[in-house]
């Protein structure tokens, strides 16, 4: 039917318009969220671009029924500005009638949601926090900044070296502050040098000095060497520890009992039943009022999205405290969502009135 695809050809154009200007927008907030992270020592640096793109990556779900959410309100809102809705009606057709036309363009966004939430949204986070706790898990060694003091991972040590390192394995000018309980140290040298020995770091320094105090023993010891040794921790390995439970696969949180884990299966579902909402959701909201302005519809719209993911959040947390069950809040929520669009499309598609809906049958057949 002609009116059937160049509906779908409008809301393709509007789809893709608001997905670049979200995408972008997101890729900018998340490039300043992470390269704060980075600042603050959370991310290793040179991963910035990595972290933000497996961000976004995750992220996509959001952004996906966001933007299909508002390409079926603002394509409706604009046809019924333009009185092409009229026509449409005029011709014997409801507003249900549009169901078909929006879910065949619909369906192929939503099948990628689902794919997203269940599968790429959990290795997008496990991505993330690989990355994370290999850098936090890097020598005391690998911490080191040239030309900045930088603190150790125990907090005992405090290291410096010159800017001016000849590589990544020999460093100048060092010095060492380290706290130990009931002994306290200054070590500097000219030079130092790395090297790994039976898997352990092992630091050499060179034409440098010592100083020490104890708490036992009052006074200063001070030395001097030629060459000085000690061990700065294992060599770094990357290690397998415990999945958070956005970074665990679907099919684990199925098998897990966990509450936590359940709360994670719960929003990993909502994103996916959401979308489907949001389609019948835009068809019902989507309208004009002249009075209103031309933007009120969206704007509706959009606090009826962020009111739908606050309550998603909200139910996440819920589940994790064991406060609700993760079926009773799929249907409280989704289920009735779901049963309220259906309800006020109904209506819609129907006029019902208030006052049809309360006459008494009598006064009906009278008129």
């Amino acid at each position: 039917m002609l009116f059937d695809s160049s509906i779908r050809k409008e809301l393709a154009r509007s789809f893709g318009a608001t997905l670049v200007v979200l995408v972008t927008v997101v890729m900018t907030m998340m490039l300043i969220r992470t390269l704060g992270q980075a600042s603050r020592g959370n991310v290793n640096p040179s991963d910035v671009v990595l972290i933000m793109g497996f961000t976004v990556v995750g992220q996509l779900p959001t952004i996906l029924s966001l933007s299909l959410f508002i390409a079926i309100v603002g394509s409706l809102s604009r046809m019924y500005r333009d009185s092409e809705m009229v026509i449409w009606f005029a011709s014997g057709r409801g507003l249900a009638s549009l169901l078909r036309p929006l879910l065949r363009f619909a369906w192929p966004v939503m099948l990628v949601i689902g794919v997203l939430a269940l599968g790429v949204w959990p290795w997008a986070n496990q991505q993330i926090q690989a990355l994370k706790t290999q850098y936090e898990q890097r020598s005391d060694v690998d911490r080191i900044a040239p030309g900045q003091f930088q603190e150790s991972a125990n907090g005992t040590r405090v290291f410096f070296i010159d800017k001016d390192s000849p590589d990544e394995r020999s460093a100048s000018n060092v010095f060492i502050a380290a706290s130990d309980p009931g002994k306290e140290s200054v070590t500097s040298a000219r030079s130092a040098r790395v090297e790994i020995q039976a898997g352990e770091r092992v630091a050499y320094l060179f034409h440098g000095a010592r100083m020490e105090t104890t708490q036992d023993t009052p006074g200063l010891r001070l030395s001097e060497f030629e060459e000085y040794s000690t061990r700065v921790g294992k060599a770094s390995q990357a290690t397998e520890g415990e999945l958070a439970a956005k970074a665990r696969p679907t099919l684990a949180l199925l098998q897990s009992p966990d509450p936590e884990h359940l709360a994670e299966l719960g929003w990993r579902l909502g994103l996916a039943l959401g979308s489907f909402n949001f389609v019948l959701l835009g068809l019902t909201v989507a309208s004009v009022n002249p009075r209103a302005g031309r933007s009120s519809s969206l704007v509706f719209a959009l606090f009826s999205f962020i009111v739908y993911y606050n309550l998603m959040t909200l139910g996440q947390s819920w589940i994790a405290m064991g406060r609700i069950g993760l079926l009773p809040f799929m249907a409280l929520l989704h289920g009735g969502v779901l049963v309220g669009t259906l309800g006020a499309l109904a209506v819609r598609h129907n006029r019902w009135s208030p006052r049809m809906l309360w006459a008494r049958p009598g006064i009906r057949e009278a008129e």
